[in-house]
């Protein structure tokens, strides 16, 4: 037992560590090895949710500190958001447990696919440190989808609510990440209501929320400072490759296939991923290499975020 929850502490410190670097990961990381272990799906996501009570006030204090935080941003996208949690909370509460499993998979492998698709293909949009917040006819949508996502699948809120924004350009990257953060602690609060609303607080596997709490918080910090500046590509590369590689056995299994055939096919997408992050990592240090990739001085901080 003691191993268990420092293995479940130090998953916690780097599922925390990518979250604060790319805006996303804790949720679905955590989710995916927690229902690995064969945990009931709405306790795997209720057990997340309540131990990122912890991580998220953490780390949306620490990007509030680096200002790296919109206040505009935050609360267009926390109301919304924190409505779509509670509904998904609810409703995978109700869902029997050989219901739930695959349904949960699914969407979690889904949301890794999302993930390798944003660092290989997509980039962020330019934008300058004052640009405008997004109109609300944008952030509320995304807020609500992104909360029903994260409550549902145990994570997902950076994945659909960061990547979107991102690649709109409507603000700096920092700002963007930052005021995400912050405001997926209002999501979190009101996902864990919905799931002690739905289940109880009785049978919450208290051991292993503290552990990912404590591993979180450790983290937050440190991974705050390091928004915007690790190789996002191939950190966010390899979060889809192990979010898919946990989750498509069970996709591949529910979906019927013999043993046999499932796990050939298991094998041959977990080589497909690496793959994937092979080249991500090759075109990552071709483009260090070159002239043209030299680091722009840093933009200065507005006064009225100072």
């Amino acid at each position: 037992m003691p191993l268990e929850l420092l293995l479940t502490g130090l998953a916690g410190l780097l599922a925390q560590t990518v979250d604060g670097a790319l805006g996303m990961g804790f949720g679905i990381t955590s989710a995916s090895l927690l229902l690995a272990t064969g945990m009931a799906p709405a306790l795997v996501s209720a057990s997340v949710k309540v131990a990122q009570l912890g991580t998220t006030l953490a780390s949306g204090a620490s990007h509030w500190r680096a200002g790296n935080v919109d206040p505009r941003i935050v609360l267009r996208l926390a109301v919304p958001g924190g409505i779509g949690a509670l509904t998904g909370a609810l409703l995978l509460s109700y869902l029997s447990t050989a219901a739930a499993a695959p349904v949960m998979s699914l969407l979690l492998l889904v949301l890794g696919v999302l993930v390798i698709i944003r660092f290989v293909r997509r980039r962020a949009a330019a934008a300058s440190e004052a640009a405008a917040a997004p109109r609300s006819r944008l952030l509320v949508p995304l807020g609500m989808v992104g909360g029903l996502v994260d409550a549902t699948g145990g994570g997902g809120w950076g994945p659909v609510v960061t990547s979107t924004l991102l690649t709109t350009g409507a603000a700096a990257p920092r700002r963007v990440i930052g005021s995400v953060c912050t405001a997926e602690f209002v999501v979190t609060a009101s996902a864990s209501i919905g799931f002690v609303l739905g289940l109880g607080v009785g049978g919450f596997p208290l051991g292993m929320i503290l552990a990912l709490m404590a591993g979180g918080v450790i983290a937050a910090p440190f991974a705050a400072r390091l928004a915007g500046r690790l190789p996002a590509p191939v950190l966010g590369v390899c979060v889809g490759t192990l979010i898919i590689s946990l989750n498509a056995g069970t996709v591949l299994a529910a979906a019927g296939l013999p043993g046999g055939a499932a796990a050939l096919a298991h094998a041959g997408i977990v080589i497909a991923c690496l793959g994937v992050l092979a080249r991500t990592v090759l075109r990552h240090r071709r483009a260090a290499r070159s002239p043209e990739s030299a680091p722009a001085a840093p933009a200065p901080v507005p006064a009225e975020i100072a």
